[in-house]
Formats: C-alpha cells, sequence, structure tokens
C-alpha cells in the first residue's frame, strides 16, 4: 500500500497478527459480510442445528424434537438462512409424504468444530464463571437469575 493511502474500513490484511487484531472490522460499516455470517452462526438456534447435525442428517421433524423450544417457524427461517449461507444442506426426497433431510456440508462441519472448541471452553470454565457470577450478584445485591 503506498504512503498515505487509507485503508477501508473492511480492509484485512492476510498478514495481520493478534496484536493487529481489530474487532472494529466487524461492524465497521452497514452490511458489512463478517457481522452478518457472525450474527448468523452465533444465533441460540443455529448454533443447536449444527451441533444437531454433526453424527447424521435428519428430517424437520426430528430436528424440532431435539431442539427444545424452537418454533416450528423460527426452525424454518434458521435452517433455510444456513442453506443459504452453504452450511447445510436440503435434500428432497420424492416420495409420499414427501420428505426433506438436512445435513451440514462440508464449510458447516468446519464451523462444527469451531462451536465444539467454545463448548469445551464452556465446560472447562463453568465454575469459574458460576463463581463470578456469584461474586458479582453479592457485590450488586442480586438474586440468582
Amino acid at each position: 500500500m503506498e504512503d498515505g493511502t487509507l485503508k477501508s474500513p473492511g480492509y484485512v490484511d492476510s498478514t495481520t497478527t493478534d496484536a493487529d487484531f481489530d474487532v472494529r472490522h466487524w461492524d465497521a460499516r452497514e452490511g458489512c459480510e463478517v457481522r452478518q455470517i457472525l450474527d448468523r452462526v452465533a444465533d441460540k438456534w443455529s448454533l443447536l442445528v449444527i451441533a444437531m447435525l454433526d453424527c447424521e442428517s435428519l428430517r424437520f421433524s426430528q430436528l424440532r424434537r431435539e431442539i427444545d423450544g424452537v418454533s416450528q417457524r423460527m426452525l424454518s427461517v434458521t435452517l433455510r438462512k444456513l442453506e443459504r449461507d452453504g452450511l447445510v444442506s436440503r435434500t428432497v426426497h420424492p416420495v409420499v409424504p414427501p420428505r426433506v433431510d438436512y445435513a451440514l456440508t462440508p464449510l458447516g462441519r468446519t464451523l462444527h468444530e469451531t462451536i465444539k472448541a467454545l463448548v469445551t471452553w464452556t465446560e472447562t470454565h463453568q465454575q469459574e464463571i458460576a463463581e463470578a457470577r456469584a461474586a458479582y450478584d453479592a457485590r450488586h445485591g442480586m438474586m440468582e437469575a
């Protein structure tokens, strides 16, 4: 890059180190792709769908039964968005009644590895977090949530 040239808000240097990592790149402008993708993959229902599809393809009704609290509409919306992003595939079988299976794509499987790491971190540190919450609540006179 020439001297005096400014980087655009969404510019990401491929040689960026952790010290250069800037969270503002996630949301520097309206319509930021990174922010949109993070919003999608980090929402509660997407995480659960990706986790459920790790080992096998499932039908819509199976997913709905396994994911506690998800409405039919919310599951439909989530699956559609994950399919659009290339994380989930949808296969319609020509039978009566129609059968539709959902499965992780190869890209979705790479995301599942990241989710497993997050869950592992959570399990490892859940006691520390519980203690921090209790200490915070005691300092602020709050009841347990």
